[in-house]
C-alpha cells in the first residue's frame, strides 16, 4: 500500500468494546474510578482491540538509527561516531534502552534507517535509506520522496512485528535540532519554546543550537499544514521512520508508546497526518526536554510516569509496557462483587457523582 492507503486505513477506536470495559469497570470490587490511570488505559486497550479482556504480554521495542548532517553546526556535543556505536550496542543489552528490555523480557529490533556508517551487525536491520541526512542549515535534509519512503519503512516494520503493544525510539546524534524544528513548525512556537540542550551544551553551543534551527526553518521554508515536507526540509530518516511507526501500530490495531522528546515529535508528525493514530497512542515518562510538554499538550495527552529521565533511544517503554500489562491483569484478574459476595448498593451515590449531589441539594 502506499501512504495514503495506510492512513485510510487507520480506523477510531472502537465505541462498543470501550462501553463494554467500562461496564466491567464499574462491576469490579473497588470504588469508582480507585485505579485511576489503569482504569482508563484497560478502557482505551479495549478500544484498540475491540476485546474487554487483553493481554499485554508480548513487548516489543522498535529503535530507528540514523545520522543527522546539521552535527556540522556544532550542535551536540557528542561525537558522531556515537550513532554507529550504540546502535550495535542496543543490540547486545548494552544501552538503557536494551538493558531494560532485557531485564523485562521484551523484545527489541534495531532498524539503521540512515547511519552515517556500515553497521557492522547482522542483528541490526538494514534499511538504510541515505548515509545520513544532509544539513538542514544549508537546505533540505532529504527529497520528499526519501521522507515518504522513511515512513513506509517505519510502517512496514510495525507492522511485521509480532507483538501485542510496540514502543517506538530511536538512536542519532543531533536528532534533538531537529525534533525542535519539526515542532517549532509544526506547533508554530518559537524556537526557544521547544529547543532544549539535548545531550548537554554549554552556553554558547546552546545558543548556536537555537540559531541553527530558526536559520534551518528559514532556509527551507517547510510548510507546517504538511507534515511530510516538514520532515523532508528540516527532520531525519530516524524521525520520519519513527512517524511510520505509530502509524503501522495503529493501522494493526495495536497500542503504541511514546517514549521521550525525539518520539513525541515523530508521534505529533504521525498525527498530524493521520489524527486517528492519536487515540492509539501511550505517553511513558516525562521527558526533561523542554518542547515535550508542548507536544503532549498539541496530542492532548499526559505523562504517566515522571522520573526525570531524558535518555532517549526507548528507554521510556519497557517501564509502560509494565503499566500496560498492570492494567490488564486488573481488567483480567479482579473479582466483580458479586463475585466477591459484597453488596455494592452503599456505592451509588459515588456513581451519581455530581449528578446526585445536585439533585439532593435542590
Amino acid at each position: 500500500m502506499n501512504l495514503q492507503q495506510w492512513i485510510d486505513s487507520v480506523g477510531p477506536l472502537d465505541g462498543a468494546a470501550m462501553e463494554a470495559a467500562r461496564q466491567r469497570q464499574a462491576m469490579l470490587a473497588k470504588p469508582p474510578g480507585s485505579l485511576g490511570r489503569l482504569e482508563e488505559l484497560s478502557i482505551q486497550l479495549a478500544g484498540i482491540t475491540g476485546q474487554v479482556c487483553n493481554s499485554m504480554d508480548k513487548q516489543h521495542l522498535l529503535v530507528f538509527a540514523a545520522d543527522n548532517g546539521v552535527v556540522a553546526e556544532g550542535v551536540a556535543s557528542t561525537p558522531q561516531v556515537v550513532t554507529l556505536q550504540q546502535t550495535v550496542n542496543l543490540t547486545r543489552a548494552k544501552t538503557g534502552a536494551s538493558a531494560l528490555c532485557k531485564h523485562f523480557g521484551c523484545g527489541i529490533t534495531v532498524v539503521d534507517v540512515g547511519v552515517k556508517y556500515d553497521v557492522p551487525e547482522s542483528k541490526v536491520l538494514n534499511r538504510k535509506i541515505a548515509y545520513g541526512t544532509r544539513n538542514i542549515a544549508q537546505g533540505p535534509a532529504m527529497t520528499r520522496e526519501q521522507a515518504e519512503r522513511a515512513i513506509l519503512t517505519g510502517i512496514e516494520v510495525a507492522r511485521d512485528t509480532q507483538a501485542d503493544v510496540l514502543g517506538v525510539g530511536e538512536m542519532g546524534i543531533g536528532n534533538t535540532t531537529t525534533s525542535s524544528a519539526v515542532l517549532s513548525v509544526l506547533l508554530g512556537l518559537p524556537v526557544e519554546e521547544v529547543t532544549g540542550r539535548g545531550g548537554g551544551l554549554s552556553d554558547e553551543a546552546f545558543r548556536n543550537k537555537k540559531e541553527v534551527i530558526r536559520r534551518a526553518i528559514r532556509v527551507n521554508n517547510p510548510n507546517p499544514a504538511d507534515a511530510v515536507d516538514v520532515l523532508s526540509k528540516v527532520g531525519g530518516f530516524d524521525l520520519a521512520a519513527m512517524c511510520g511507526a505509530f502509524i503501522g501500530a495503529a493501522a494493526t490495531r495495536r497500542p503504541v508508546v511514546i517514549d521521550g522528546f525525539i518520539s513525541v515529535a515523530a508521534a505529533v508528525c504521525a498525527a498530524r497526518l493521520c489524527p486517528n493514530v492519536r487515540e492509539y497512542l501511550v505517553p511513558s515518562h516525562a521527558s526533561f526536554e523542554i518542547g515535550y510538554a508542548r507536544a503532549m499538550e498539541d496530542l492532548g495527552l499526559q505523562p504517566m510516569l515522571l522520573l526525570g529521565m531524558r535518555l532517549g533511544e526507548g528507554s521510556g517503554c519497557p517501564l509502560a509496557f509494565q503499566i500496560l500489562s498492570a492494567a490488564c491483569g486488573v481488567m483480567n484478574g479482579m473479582a466483580t462483587f458479586d463475585q466477591a459476595g459484597i453488596n455494592d448498593d452503599y456505592l451509588e451515590e459515588l456513581r451519581q457523582g455530581d449528578k446526585f449531589t445536585v439533585e439532593k441539594e435542590s
